[in-house]
């Protein structure tokens, strides 16, 4: 199968994948390797991907020290960006700064037609390039507010998988980066070989958000005493009516002081972040027990079953009997 770039050029689709210190070997390597299986499923006529691993440097370490065995970088029609580890240590200034001959390549890339593709936290590197800039873009949801804080000109869907726009595509973190390739299959191989591909590497080809992975209890919190204090009493009583003036009065405020406190420090209403703690909690027992959804419902304060799966499936894109059917824990 051929395909037909952008300047009509008539050929296997050129893909570089650009490796720079630090980075994740899996992620360069994830999507070469599930577009090489889709050319064994299409059949091994002829290639629609040319795939190739770059970098403006000769020798590139990956995160733990793998070498990894790279090519100049080169015209390409796509050019994916893996992700690196993005601890809480560590220091991004610095690290853009080092990787600035990588984000220049993004920049030229992008200049020349390229489309650009990130995975996970690859994101900051393309939006240090400013190809993000008045953007729609996802990255890992764990990551998501320090990229909306650090670059403000994006626009940042933290619950979105693949997110393009205008020839930049962006994706969720780590398993996202096969999302992405399974798309470019679809488009270049046609449904029946991306499915044929997903079945046979064990990857989930129907996701469509990363909201069912969110664990509220990693992200970071703004760490203030007040709303602090707030949380903790909503989550010891998740089975109880919200009721906001009873709640002003546990912590000897007005309704109107506790909406404005709280919503400064926590970013949310007490109802968003009581919604949000129920949704986990009922996660964990549709994950873990055999509780009815209509008990599930009931434990963590929802009297009414209908309430609690349009509820639920706001928060992770699934109603409770198809979320317990994909996660439960055997």
């Amino acid at each position: 199968m051929t395909t037909e770039t952008a300047g009509g050029r008539m050929g296997a689709l050129r893909v570089s994948v650009l490796a720079y210190p630090g980075c994740f070997a899996s992620e360069v390597y994830g999507v070469p390797d599930l577009l090489t299986m889709a050319g064994h499923v299409s059949g091994g006529r002829e290639p629609a991907f040319e795939v190739s691993v770059v970098s403006p440097r000769r020798q590139v370490s990956a995160s733990g020290g793998t070498a990894l065995d790279v090519s100049a970088v080169r015209p390409a029609d796509v050019l994916v960006v893996p992700g690196f580890e993005l601890s809480p240590t560590l220091d991004l200034d610095a690290t853009l700064a080092r990787l600035g001959p990588e984000v220049a390549v993004i920049r030229a890339q992008a200049a020349a037609g390229a489309a650009v593709v990130s995975i996970c936290v690859g994101a900051f590197l393309v939006a240090g390039a400013g190809l993000l800039d008045g953007r729609e873009a996802t990255t890992s949801w764990l990551f998501a507010d320090r990229l909306a804080h650090r670059f403000p000109e994006v626009r940042v869907f933290p619950q979105r998988l693949v997110v393009t726009d205008r020839g930049v595509t962006t994706t969720a973190g780590f398993s996202a980066m096969y999302d992405f390739a399974l798309q470019l299959i679809r488009t270049h191989h046609g449904s029946g070989v991306a499915r044929s591909t997903a079945r046979i590497a064990l990857v989930d080809d129907a996701r469509s958000t990363q909201a069912p992975y969110v664990d509220p209890a990693l992200l970071p919190t703004p760490g203030r005493e007040f709303s602090l204090g707030v949380k903790r009493w909503l989550d010891q009583h998740l089975d109880a009516r919200y009721d906001l003036p009873a709640l002003a009065r546990e912590f000897h405020v007005s309704t109107r002081t506790l909406l404005r406190r709280f919503g400064d420090e926590a970013g949310v209403t007490p109802l968003a972040y009581l919604q949000a703690a129920r949704v986990q909690r009922a996660r964990h027992l549709l994950e873990t027990t055999d509780r009815t959804v209509a008990g599930v419902a009931a434990d963590v304060g929802y009297r009414d079953t209908g309430t609690f799966s349009s509820v639920f499936a706001r928060h992770t894109g699934r109603r409770p009997g198809e979320y317990r059917a994909a996660f439960r824990r055997r």
